[in-house]
């Protein structure tokens, strides 16, 4: 039994090291090829590609036949459902388009960034100001997905869909959002475990007008039911994301933009400040 276990754990391994890897690679090659384009262009569709297809989480034929509300509606539902019907380990929502695309413009100039979560001190403790644990994020661009049709797609024919903007052409590429805890990506780099994935699924962008997300925590490697990361503080991560990489927050932006092109001058108080306003 302790074989298997040991088995079962190296795999685990592989398959994070092959996820960081991979999205390494996508996100280098997506902010090298459209640095001053306003949204992201789709990195070339990679064959094993990281991302779980929407498709194998919904019926796509059957989805088209029901409106945005409904959609967001079964989204929800389906993950209360996950954990034995708890609902843990998972987030999901559904962002309008137009804010998803001002969102990712941001991420593919800005990929990465530090987000703050409170660690509240102990009861007695005489500390003045509210700890923080420091979560290292970084976004990263796939294909582009294939515009869900309601006959079964052909699986000999490939994909025509390419991304041309914010014109209502095409949908804009899959995206993902890795935390891990900035000591252990110091320490491990890419071969450090993210704690928290957000996936932003773009299949449906056109024909309803919304980008799905679901969040992902990563569970404990006891096999007790417990995760890395608490439901709260995912929730806290994924708010940060809105906060710094914004539709109509310029604070956040100013202070992501000064973080990346200005580092001299990035002030890490006024960062705490900004976040704790909005948490």
């Amino acid at each position: 039994m302790s074989q298997l276990k040991e088995k079962a754990k190296l795999v685990q391994e592989e398959e994070k090291k092959r996820l960081r890897e991979a999205n390494a690679q996508l996100l280098t090659r997506a902010t090298q090829e459209a640095p001053k384009a306003d949204a992201p262009k789709a990195a070339t569709p990679k064959p094993n590609s990281p991302v779980k297809p929407l498709g194998s989480i919904l019926n796509l034929p059957r989805i088209l036949s029901v409106n945005a509300a409904q959609v967001s509606a079964l989204w929800t539902a389906y993950h209360a459902s996950r954990s034995e019907g708890t609902g843990r380990g998972y987030l999901c929502a559904s962002i309008p388009l137009e804010s998803y695309e001002k969102m990712a413009a941001v991420g593919s100039k800005h990929p990465s960034f530090v987000l703050p979560v409170p660690r509240p001190s102990q009861e007695g403790s005489e500390a003045a100001e509210t700890p923080y644990e420091f979560h290292f994020m970084e976004w990263a661009f796939h294909e582009v997905p294939p515009t869900p049709s309601a006959a079964e797609p052909d699986p000999f024919l490939p994909s025509t869909n390419t991304y041309q903007g914010s014109d209502g052409s095409a949908n804009p590429p899959t995206s993902t959002i890795l935390f891990t805890p900035l000591q252990e990506y110091k320490m491990r780099n890419s071969y450090a475990t993210p704690y928290l994935v957000l996936t932003h699924y773009t299949d449906l962008a056109r024909s309803h007008g919304i980008v799905l997300l679901r969040g992902e925590i990563t569970p404990g490697s006891g096999g007790d039911g417990r995760y890395l990361l608490s439901q709260e503080d995912a929730q806290i991560l994924t708010m940060g994301v809105q906060q710094f990489y914004p539709q109509n927050a310029p604070s956040g932006e100013s202070i992501l933009k000064t973080f990346h092109e200005r580092p001299s001058e990035f002030d890490w108080q006024e960062m705490l400040k900004y976040s704790a306003q909005l948490i």
